[in-house]
């Protein structure tokens, strides 16, 4: 079944790369394929299941095609912008705004579509996001986090539809400067921040956080004792993060995961399907993620 992909920024390379025989056609980011494949949605920002054709005889035409299959439609322009802006017009508006945290997915679908040619578009009422072109963005704090990489974990714990609960008991592996636990301790959470380098000050004085100064990867599952969740943004061969994770899973001390594998060589299609094989995983590419994936297991049994 046909299906379209509109890669993360930078990431059209690896996508195509994940697709190979299976790209039919490509207009800037937007890839058009005969197939849809778990690997090939890890580099997209947005998976467009259900791409359709309409020849429009106007833009009258086209906007009341978009309107005759639901309500919430965002545009990927490629061409034709003046266009793209007159059918838009004729559509609802989207009040696109930044999010606060915690929030809960929307019910509601967004479509995606765009002018593939000035008279052809091509349309999917159902998309992996039900953000336009997948982008989520989230309300701003520039005084409490230390570091911009907080919105990351927002998305994944947001996108995931779970998160720490107050009292659980958190792990942040290269937790410096912060940002991560400042997330975790806001919801409650009791933080073990790990790091060889110091904490902020002000994310250090919160309640419920303590650091350990130490390597994530020297931690003996045993005696740090059980944890509800294990978090990592630590900069690391994507291998050594592989094995980290499975020495905690199966030391039986943790059950929750969300990591960011950061891509360091050539291989990041064998390793990250590495990572998708470990029963329940699940890897994504975030709006906030750069050259990097996330993986996410979460075992609740």
């Amino acid at each position: 079944m046909p299906v379209a992909y509109l890669a993360a920024e930078g990431l059209i390379a690896p996508l195509l790369e994940a697709l190979a025989d299976r790209v039919v056609a490509v207009q800037g980011r937007l890839v058009l394929a005969s197939a849809a494949t778990d690997e090939a949605a890890w580099w997209a920002a947005n998976t467009w299941l259900e791409p359709q054709w309409r020849r429009i005889a106007s833009i009258g035409d086209g906007a009341k095609w978009l309107r005759s299959m639901q309500r919430n439609w965002a545009c990927h322009a490629i061409d034709w912008f003046r266009r793209v802006e007159l059918i838009v017009e004729k559509l609802p508006p989207l009040k696109a705004k930044p999010r606060p945290f915690p929030f809960e997915l929307p019910d509601a679908p967004m479509g995606n579509w765009t002018l593939w040619q000035k008279d052809l578009m091509l349309a999917s009422a159902r998309c992996s996001s039900p953000f336009a072109n997948g982008e989520i963005e989230f309300e701003d704090d520039k005084t409490g986090p230390p570091s911009r990489a907080f919105k990351k974990l927002q998305e994944a714990l947001t996108v995931l539809r779970a998160r720490p609960q107050p009292g659980q008991r958190c792990l942040d592996l290269g937790a410096c400067p912060g940002g991560w636990t400042w997330v975790l301790q806001r919801l409650g959470a009791e933080v073990v921040a790990v790091d060889k380098a110091p904490l902020d000050p002000a994310v250090l004085a919160l309640p419920g956080v303590t650091q350990r100064v130490e390597s994530a990867f020297g931690l003996d599952p045993k005696e740090v004792g059980p944890v509800d969740w294990l978090f990592s943004d630590v900069i690391c061969y994507p291998r050594r993060l592989l094995d980290l994770i499975v020495r905690w899973r199966d030391s039986s001390m943790c059950r929750r995961f969300v990591c960011t594998i950061k891509f360091q060589g050539a291989d990041e299609h064998a390793i990250a399907r590495e990572f998708a094989a470990l029963p329940g995983a699940k890897v994504m590419h975030l709006h906030h993620n750069k050259h990097e994936l996330t993986f996410a297991l979460l075992d609740e049994a």
